[in-house]
């Protein structure tokens, strides 16, 4: 099948519109299961859902990549109804919607199914999203050497309300299915299993709309004088999306690559939450090495190389910047993964706080990055003969020697033997929710900068 991208504007369709007015009208009877348990609202639910599905019915055409998705789709909200709208299992068009097979500048998915959306609403409510694939020639080439078949950049076009957040990401983990348990598959009976995620999905257009204002105003709160091609980045949102596509894409593999200790994203057990600070930050580091050797390399295309000199400065920016600032400080592991990367460029004298000024040496910032990747790694190295408690302990003493603890952390004192003699769910229970507190220089950075990423939430490219 030739697949080429639409030529006319569906979010401004009949079709498209009335799909969103009865999406929106059906999530306030759902509660946070995504279920509607109050059967005096499910002759309104049932009104609400064959207008969703005679909008599909309409859409349809526009979409022939997903015929097989948009069909399931349909009957999955049939099912639900029929079965008096219980939690709903959208399982069959889960497996059904492959946007990875089809990467192709500008083509367009509309995407219906009941999920939570992270860092955006908590509940799994039915939400509609338009979006448009973000795959220019240099990341096609480029996927050659960094593969990653399951990574699919994206674009807003128009969404409903779980997407009206912080949220950045589409992923098939976050829909509403049902499996296991007495009934198993609804069809044959038989269990069912967790199906296999072929895909994640991940909004370029909002990392580089929040990116483009967080940092901009940094830079002028700090007095931060920026080169000249970082200048440029901030001024032009599609060139910062493709350098967010080259950033995201080596990231995303690398959770599943290099010396890694088994389950490496840690998404399978309770940890400390610095544990997930370093993962994350090795993985954005590892991109930014990966883009460091793209610039040094002859063989780099111009266009390439072009974007990743920038990704170096998205990766430095974002991080100092937006990360350390952003959510509470509630075991906030990004925020942390922002702040070690600030202190290790000011502790080697590469970042400069002076005169209420900020200033980067730019030549010596490759290297003095790639350094803490590499203590990262050797981390990591080191952990595959390690066990898990000593582990955790390690990883706390790299970051202890760089960022300093709550004065009140039982870590930073030493366990008591009849924590570390336990279960390692003491040893995580020890941690304070905010272990490495901001330091004076994000504390009045913070009040500078609060309304402006507030002002990022429900951000999409085309508002920036």
């Amino acid at each position: 099948m030739t697949i080429a991208p639409p030529t006319a504007d569906v979010t401004t369709s009949p079709a498209w519109l009335e799909l969103r007015a009865a999406v929106a009208e059906l999530q306030p009877l759902q509660v946070h299961d995504g279920s509607i348990p109050d059967a005096a609202s499910h002759v309104a639910a049932a009104e609400h859902c064959a207008r969703i599905r005679r909008s599909l019915d309409e859409l349809s055409p526009a979409f022939p990549h997903d015929a097989e998705y948009l069909n399931a789709a349909r009957s999955d909200l049939e099912k639900w109804e029929a079965q008096g709208f219980g939690i709903p299992d959208f399982h069959d068009s889960l497996v059904a919607f492959h946007p990875e097979r089809h990467r192709v500048d500008g083509l367009r998915h509309l995407v219906v199914f009941p999920m939570y959306t992270q860092n955006g609403s908590t509940d799994r409510l039915l939400e509609a999203v338009l979006v448009e694939v973000v795959w220019p020639d240099f990341i096609a080439e480029l996927e050659q050497t960094y593969t990653n078949a399951l990574f699919v950049p994206i674009r807003f076009l128009d969404f409903t309300a779980g997407y009206d957040t912080n949220s950045a990401v589409l992923f098939p983990e976050t829909v509403s299915i049902v499996i296991g348990g007495a009934d198993g598959d609804r069809d044959t009976g038989r269990a069912r299993e967790l199906p296999p995620f072929t895909w994640g999905a991940i909004f370029a257009d909002r990392e580089a709309a929040r990116f483009r204002r967080v940092t901009r105003a940094a830079a002028e709160i700090t007095k931060l004088d920026l080169p000249a091609d970082a200048r440029r980045l901030l001024d032009d949102q599609r060139l910062a999306e493709q350098t967010f596509v080259l950033w995201d894409l080596i990231h995303d593999r690398t959770h599943m690559r290099g010396d890694l200790p088994f389950d490496p994203f840690m998404i399978k057990q309770r940890m400390p939450f610095f544990l997930y600070s370093l993962e994350e930050l090795r993985c954005d580091l590892t991109a930014f090495r990966a883009a460091v050797e793209l610039v040094r390399a002859e063989d780099t295309d111009a266009v390439t190389r072009e974007h990743a000199q920038l990704a170096q400065y998205a990766i430095l920016f974002d991080r100092m910047f937006r990360f350390p600032l952003t959510g509470d400080r509630v075991r906030n592991y990004d925020g942390l993964g922002g702040q070690l990367l600030f202190a290790w460029l000011h502790q080697r004298n590469v970042l400069h706080w002076t005169d209420t000024a900020l200033a980067v040496d730019w030549a010596e910032v490759p290297d003095a990055v790639v350094a803490l990747s590499d203590a990262i790694d050797e981390l990591y190295w080191r952990s595959i003969d390690r066990p898990k408690t000593a582990h955790w302990l390690a990883a706390y003493e790299l970051i202890r020697g760089v960022l300093d603890p709550h004065p009140a952390s039982r870590w930073a004192r030493g366990l008591p033997d009849e924590i570390l003699e336990g279960a390692p769910k003491g040893m995580t229970d020890a941690v304070l929710d905010d272990e490495f507190p901001l330091s004076m220089f994000y504390e009045a950075l913070a009040k500078k900068m609060g309304d402006v990423i507030e002002s990022t939430k429900g951000i999409t490219g085309a508002s920036a």
